[in-house]
């Protein structure tokens, strides 16, 4: 089973840019995607059906922000819109589809670059995230936890640890829930599969950065113990430029 998770920061404008095509290669089983930035009537359904993809929205209230959706080639046996918390259900930031005993969530957690009410904001939602997704898998046991997470864990994971130790995304607070939230039990896929790797999913649209390379990690499969086993193989797609990110790939055996 292949899984891809990818931010296309606004789905409409990657359609523009030759994402259906990237996709009818590609061919994942699931792709997760965040910050879809559109409403269930805008979504290019002449565009992506043709491919044989199912798609499930989760949008968020305020127009042309956020959204995650999940596209899948199987019908899922369930599939879950929200975390059933107000404040971020209002903001589109979590879908899971129910495949068996597998579940996929796409997620996009909050951004505090915006300044310290939204970094306040992200720092509690992620208290709350990981409460939610420990209690989650009393009743739903395997789980593969897919999206545009905001943090670099390590320095490994971040082209300027130095100059960015005080920028949202690197700061230690995060960084510190990360090695937290892994050792609550969750495993980074990539990182897992790939110790010694320093590859990137993110780059400033600023100072020619994707070229120069000078890039972030935080896009992640997240997969719980249970998956552990199942992990086959993890790549970075940086060849696709839909977007400020690249997807990830994620592929399991059942």
């Amino acid at each position: 089973m292949k899984i891809i998770t990818y931010n296309v920061n606004g789905l409409r404008a990657a359609v523009t840019k030759g994402f259906p095509e990237w996709l009818a290669q590609e061919q994942p089983d699931v792709l997760c995607l965040q910050e879809t930035k559109l409403q269930p009537d805008q979504y290019p359904a002449e565009a992506l059906e043709a491919l044989g993809y199912k798609h499930y929205l989760y949008s968020a209230q305020k127009k042309g922000y956020s959204g995650v959706a999940i596209l899948t080639k199987r019908e899922p046996d369930h599939v879950e819109y929200g975390m059933g918390i107000e404040e971020y259900d209002y903001e589109g930031r979590f879908i899971r589809a129910d495949f068996g005993d597998l579940s996929i969530v796409s997620v996009y957690h909050p951004s505090g670059t915006s300044g310290d009410e939204r970094q306040a904001f992200k720092m509690v939602w992620l208290e709350k995230f990981q409460d939610y997704v420990l209690e989650l898998q009393r009743t739903r046991p395997k789980l593969i936890l897919c999206g545009d997470y905001n943090i670099c864990h390590e320095r490994i994971d971040i082209h300027d640890p130095v100059r960015n130790a005080t920028n949202s995304g690197f700061l230690p607070e995060e960084r510190e829930w990360m090695t937290r939230f892994l050792h609550a039990g969750f495993i980074d896929s990539f990182r897992t599969l790939h110790p010694d790797k320093q590859e990137y999913t993110w780059w400033s649209y600023r100072f020619n950065s994707r070229a120069k390379n000078k890039g972030w990690r935080i896009d992640y499969c997240m997969v719980n113990e249970p998956v552990r086993g199942m992990l086959k193989e993890a790549k970075i797609l940086n060849d696709a430029v839909h977007s400020d990110h690249c997807p990830m790939s994620l592929e399991i055996t059942e």
